[in-house]
């Protein structure tokens, strides 16, 4: 099947189950430029990871779709690279905004209510963990330890740590992003 094909295929066509098979949907354009990416990397041995990261860069998530397309291009199961890219934290399966904001919810943060900053952020972005806001800009993550238990209640934005971060001021955390 040709990239453009692959592109055109209606949302919800094939194996996906995405929750937003919409967006599943990828332009010629990204399908060329990972074209280049497998044949730099096909025949060398455990490439699947750098071929993920990149493709990824590529189009900001791993859609179902570019998963196929790459399992195709790589000459391996679908499987595998579906594996590959569930296991690793570092790939996501989403669309995620330009701003990534995590909420800990490990036991230090969550005695000091970062329940009541996560709720804050979905009700004022109005988005749930996992979405994205409709222009983009953000999308909110909640994680189970940031490595900042000292820091209670701790929020990355990015690469930026906040910590004793109050439900109350944390949308004047997530303005400076605007």
């Amino acid at each position: 099947m040709s990239n453009e094909a692959i592109a055109q295929q209606p949302a919800g066509s094939g194996n996906s189950a995405a929750a937003n098979d919409e967006l599943d949907v990828v332009e010629p354009e990204k399908y060329r430029k990972i074209d280049a990416i497998i044949k730099r990397y096909r025949d060398k041995p455990g490439s699947l990871i750098p071929v993920l990261q990149q493709a990824q860069e590529v189009c900001g998530y791993l859609p179902h779709a570019v998963q196929r397309y790459i399992a195709k291009g790589m000459r391996m199961s679908p499987s595998v690279v579906f594996g590959v890219a569930t296991f690793y934290s570092f790939f996501t399966l989403v669309p995620r905004g330009k701003h990534v904001i995590r909420v800990c919810l490990g036991t230090a943060c969550y005695v000091k209510r970062s329940e009541e900053i996560l709720d804050k952020l979905k009700e004022e972005l109005d988005i749930e963990v996992g979405e994205i806001t409709r222009d983009k800009k953000y999308s909110i993550e909640a994680v189970r330890c940031l490595g900042a238990c000292g820091l209670a209640p701790v929020v990355v934005i990015g690469q930026d740590t906040y910590g004793d971060v109050a439900a109350t001021k944390v949308m004047e955390i997530v303005k400076k992003y605007d």
